[in-house]
């Protein structure tokens, strides 16, 4: 089932992060930092050398990877794709494999063909993060690990109020402000660990084993 206040489509992702490309490590770099720097630790300590980043903007984590990681980078504006080639270029980063415009919910990648797939910041911009989890429970081989690192909604006070006010903007943002886990995991009980990021647990990193199917 698609994100049930799915407002998003391609083109308005695309026309958000064409306005964000050039601020966006200016207005989010700091912010995300902790959740994306506990991501990329939790992947260089995961078994397997083969880590798709689905999202990857301008590809601030990318110099976070062990030199040993292979990393391709999918994202489907190649606006920030442009940030992200010149700061692999800038910094020499080797481990780098290739960054492409792609579409994350219909990725051209054969299956099992990552060990690890690390999605930051990006379920609550596609416009069906359901969608989102299978394909990368495709391409990632059984056995493997997927991570999220996400902002999920409050369950009452302030911050669900402005939330939930902020929901009919998600064409504009670019993103779903409401976003909930369980409109990325159909159980939560799947993901065998959950842990909330500075600042005030604004973000959660989410490990979900890449079981295989029965």
């Amino acid at each position: 089932m698609a994100h049930p206040r799915a407002a998003l489509d391609v083109e308005s992702v695309r026309d958000a992060y064409r306005r964000w490309a050039g601020v966006y490590d200016g207005v989010f770099g700091g912010v995300s930092g902790a959740g994306r720097k506990r991501a990329v630790a939790m992947a260089n300590k995961l078994p397997g050398t083969r880590v798709l980043e689905v999202g990857v903007g301008t590809g601030l984590a990318l110099p976070l990877y062990h030199p040993q990681k292979r990393v391709v980078g999918i994202d489907l504006s190649r606006d920030m794709l442009r940030h992200a080639r010149e700061r692999v270029e800038s910094r020499g980063l080797r481990n780098v494999v290739g960054l492409v415009e792609m579409d994350a919910e219909a990725m051209a990648f054969e299956d099992d063909s990552f060990d690890i797939a690390v999605a930051m910041f990006t379920a609550t911009v596609v416009p069906d993060a359901r969608r989102l989890y299978r394909e990368m429970r495709r391409v990632v081989r059984p056995g493997g690990e997927l991570l999220f690192v996400n902002h999920f909604a409050a369950e009452g006070g302030l911050r669900w109020w402005a939330e939930r006010t902020l929901a009919p903007l998600s064409r504009v943002l670019g993103w779903h402000p409401d976003f909930a886990l369980t409109d990325l995991l159909d159980d939560p009980r799947q993901a065998v660990e959950i842990t909330e990021c500075p600042p005030f647990g604004l973000f959660t990193l989410v490990r979900v084993p890449n079981l295989a199917l029965a």
